[in-house]
Formats: C-alpha cells, structure tokens, sequence
C-alpha cells in the first residue's frame, strides 16, 4: 500500500518493556515468519534482538559429535514413541545459546519468544504490569513462561498470593515464549545437557521438577528452577498442530543419529493429542485471577 498525503502516520518508538533485552528466535530460512514477527512487533513498539536459530535439518552426525550430543537414555517422543530428532536438538541449540548470552552479558531480566506466535490483546501492556507486579512483590523467579501448553489437566496450579494473573508452573510443553534471570539461565546451562538431550520443552519441566517421568529426572540431579506461568497466557501458537498451515520445523526432520529417517508423522492421530487441552473443570486456575469486571465481556483478539 503506498502512502497516502491525506493521512499522517503516528511515529513508533519501539522499547524493550523493561527487559535488559528480548530475543527472537527465528531460522534464516524462514523469512515469512521473521517479516509477519517484525511488523507486528513494531506496531507494538516492542523493540527485538534476531536470534539467528540452528536449523536441525542442516545438522550432520560430525557436528553432533563434535558438540559431545547424546540422546537422553531411554528417552521417546510421548507422541509417536519415535527418539530425538535433529529438528529438536537445533530448537534445543538455539535456546540454549540465548541462555549463554544471557550470562556472558549478565542480563538479568530477558524475554524469549519464538517466531510463530500470535500475541493476546493488548500484549504489552498485560506484561509490563505482571512484571511491574512481580517486582513490587518481589518474587525470587527464574523462569516465567507467557505462553505454553499446559499438561497437567487434573488439578489447577498453585496461585502466587502476592501477584494476580501468575501462578506455579506445572508440567508443561512449547517454548513460545518466556521470561528467564540470570540465575535461571545459568541453572539451564550449568545442568550440561547436551550429553543427555531431550527436546527443550521437556528439559524445563525437569529443571523444575514437574516432569512425570522420574526416569529422565534421575539425569538431572539438580532440579530446583522456580519456574512460574502467566495466567491467562499472553502469547498462542499460529498455528495449532492440526490446523491448516500448520508446520513444525522441529518435527518434520531426521532422527538425531541416523539422517536416512524422516519423522513426518501425524500428531494429530495420537492419543495424547487427543487428551491435550481438555483441563478438568475443577483444574482451571481460577484462584489466580483477579474479580470480574465489565471489561472481561469484550471478546479477546490479537493485538492487531
């Protein structure tokens, strides 16, 4: 659209909303998503750092050796039974080199979101006032997730007393996007995951002792990441798995020792796909929540 002399465009000025910085995890090859992220982002005047990701499929069993990679024991997908693919350990890699930033520059308050995401009306506001909250109550936090998949559907989680809209994490997948300190990201890294590598979205629920499978916790001796979710969510997929359109670039690639395997499976058959999302009526987490108001009947929508 080209611009009109008729209409005057109001001037943006993108910040970090009080983060030390925000990263954007984006694979090269995908400029689609990175163009859609970067546009939506500048109408909410919310300023990114790209994170270029390690794209999986590029990936060669040489470098996975010489990265010292190995597949958690016994570890499969809960899906489809199938083992790590190199989809994941690039996903893992990219994640992982945001957190080394995070302590080679020691910032102490970050955000990490990833590239195909849909963001909550009026985004930035919502968060910037649970971050307000947070640091007036001052809670000891270390990771913060804005948006997830939660898994643990029979009991709601504990509410933080002293920040509406938060409550404690319990299992759960998808890295969309989260708020890490310092001193989480060094937990992460100082776990030296790569000799026992499981996808990223279930290595936070280890870190922070909800995962269901205490065989992959008993890898990880040191379990205690104060982990913490917004509730409601802040941020959504695009796509959910399914949909139309829908894409992983984690899932649709080899299997990590062997590139002759594809994994383009269908998620969307499984059991446990089916029993995703389904929260128990009694499970909602209510108590996090803040009374009604007359502006909770206005429907939410994207940020644009």
């Amino acid at each position: 659209m080209e611009p009109s002399q008729f209409v005057s465009l109001v001037p943006k000025y993108p910040d970090k909303m009080g983060f030390d910085e925000i990263f954007m995890i984006n694979l090269k090859r995908r400029k689609d998503r990175r163009d859609r992220m970067l546009r939506t982002l500048y109408e909410q005047e919310i300023e990114v750092k790209i994170v270029e990701a390690v794209d999986g499929k590029a990936l060669n069993t040489s470098q996975l050796k010489a990265l010292h990679i190995e597949m958690l024991p016994g570890y499969r997908d809960p899906y489809s039974s199938r083992p790590l693919t190199r989809g994941e350990i690039g996903c893992f890699l990219s994640h992982h080199s945001v957190w080394k930033e995070v302590i080679d520059r020691e910032l102490e308050k970050t955000l990490v979101i990833e590239d195909d995401v849909r963001f909550e009306h009026q985004f930035k506001k919502k968060l910037i006032k649970l971050m307000d909250d947070i640091d007036q109550a001052q809670l000891d936090w270390e990771l913060i997730y804005i948006g997830r998949k939660r898994m643990q559907v029979t009991e709601p989680e504990k509410a933080v007393p002293s920040v509406v809209n938060l409550v404690e994490a319990d299992y759960s997948y998808w890295t969309l996007g989260y708020a890490i300190s310092l001193g989480g990201a060094q937990k992460l890294v100082g776990a030296d995951p790569f000799g026992k590598m499981l996808p990223v979205d279930e290595f936070l629920p280890i870190m922070y002792n909800k995962h269901p499978v205490a065989e992959y916790k008993e890898h990880y001796k040191s379990r205690d990441l104060k982990a913490f979710s917004a509730e409601p969510l802040l941020i959504y997929p695009t796509h959910y798995t399914g949909q139309p359109g829908y894409l992983s670039d984690t899932e649709t690639s080899t299997i990590w020792d062997n590139e002759t395997v594809a994994t383009d499976w269908d998620r969307t058959h499984s059991w446990k796909s089916q029993k995703q999302g389904h929260i128990h009526h009694n499970a909602k987490n209510t108590e996090a929540l803040p009374p009604p108001t007359s502006l909770d009947t206005v429907p939410s929508r994207d940020e644009l």
